[in-house]
């Protein structure tokens, strides 16, 4: 693919508002992981929880909006001077021409579910001040967004569980090349809720205390909330040199289970092997491995299989997830973000929590954090349904 520039990114969760928050979390080895006090929630497990969203509104003209995934978002686009530069970017292009695609998977399900439990006693209708296009329906986010940024171009939301906010990058790809739009705002947002919450304990996948990233005794995830939007743009002789970039995008499909990645791999080996070919690079090009790394037992056991058979154990390793929680749909631009932290930065984030490495995993696994100069990374997000997305990003050589 032809490469992108990532001309501006902001970010949002437990560990701070803005990249200067974030990146001293990584630093000082900070977690965003607390034990779990969300609304009545009564589940023994830590999560990673946005401080002073609950007190946030939304911009008074989008009220209708209002639910914690949008605020989630609208903090989020307040950071790092990001609603300045899609002002500049609209100057360049016009409002039309900037498309906003975004991953979410849990949308304002919060908002509904507190929304069941004012039912009307005689009727049984919902409250009238549950608004469901503007939070519950899945493209309220984009719809959100669009509206805050005041952009008018191509817009829709994807949801396909943990890769949905790395898979709108490879979206944006494609709408630019087609020439539906000539820049892109790509991210995504997921929030707290109860569904999630309560839904992961029944699988069985939630951890009792901080989750362990392909820690020997590894038992299950913490689920976070955060949000991540980056402004794309085609390269040019102008802007590349010393950019950072979208250089690859990989995607596959297991279809193998509902919730389970193949034992083997073979969809996360496949996204990264796309990926690296997208980007026109070897195995020995990538300086650092962002995992999916969920700390369940097979999720960590089927990437660190694929990672081993693609890259190895040349390649430093290690997944953020001990920091910020999972972030499900948020968890792959999160993730980038902080890729591309570790690029601008020259360092390898460890692995909070993970005392002892699983010694089935024959790949370099990075506990504690390391300098380096990093020029490109491969970041993985990989979802349940098989549904795979790595992106290559850094700079080029």
């Amino acid at each position: 693919m032809q490469p992108l520039v990532i001309s501006h990114t902001t970010i949002a969760n437990s560990l701070g508002l803005g990249s200067a928050a974030t990146l001293a979390s990584l630093h000082t080895r900070r977690s965003g992981l607390v034990p779990c006090a969300f609304e009545d929630v009564d589940l023994e497990t830590y999560i990673a929880k946005v401080d002073g969203l609950d007190d946030h509104r939304v911009r008074a003209d989008l009220s209708a909006f209002d639910c914690r995934n949008n605020r989630l978002a609208q903090l989020c686009l307040e950071q790092d001077g990001f609603v300045d530069a899609i002002t500049a970017a609209k100057d360049h292009y016009a409002d039309d021409r900037i498309g906003v695609f975004l991953g979410s998977s849990t949308s304002a399900i919060l908002q509904a579910e507190l929304a069941y439990r004012r039912l009307d006693p005689q009727t049984g209708v919902l409250p009238p001040d549950f608004h469901y296009a503007e939070t519950l329906n899945t493209y309220s986010l984009a719809g959100f967004v669009s509206r805050y940024l005041g952009l008018h171009g191509p817009s829709f939301v994807v949801s396909s569980a943990c890769s949905s906010s790395a898979k709108v990058f490879a979206n944006a790809a494609r709408m630019m090349a087609a020439g539906v739009c000539d820049a892109a705002v790509v991210g995504g947002v997921d929030s707290l809720c109860l569904s999630t919450l309560y839904g992961f304990n029944s699988l069985g996948l939630m951890s009792r205390f901080p989750c362990r990233p392909y820690d020997a005794e590894r038992d299950g995830i913490s689920i976070g909330e955060g949000a991540g939007f980056v402004l794309l743009e085609r390269a040019t002789a102008a802007n590349t040199p010393g950019a950072m970039l979208l250089l690859g995008v990989g995607e596959s499909s297991d279809a193998y289970h509902m919730s389970t990645p193949h034992p083997e791999g073979l969809g996360a080996r496949l996204a990264m092997q796309r990926a690296l070919a997208s980007a026109g690079l070897q195995a020995c090009d990538i300086n650092y491995i962002n995992l999916h790394g969920t700390a369940t037992k097979s999720n960590d056991a089927s990437e660190g299989r694929a990672v081993a058979d693609v890259f190895g154990a040349s390649v430093p390793c290690s997944s953020t997830k001990g920091w910020t929680g999972h972030l499900l749909g948020a968890a792959g631009v999160t993730e980038a973000i902080i890729s591309m932290l570790a690029v601008e930065h020259g360092f390898v984030p460890g692995s909070l929590n993970t005392q002892r490495v699983d010694p089935a995993m024959t790949i370099d696994y990075r506990i504690e954090n390391s300098a380096g100069s990093i020029s490109r990374v491969l970041s993985n997000s990989f979802g349940f349904g098989g549904s795979n997305c790595s992106l290559v990003l850094g700079r080029q050589a």
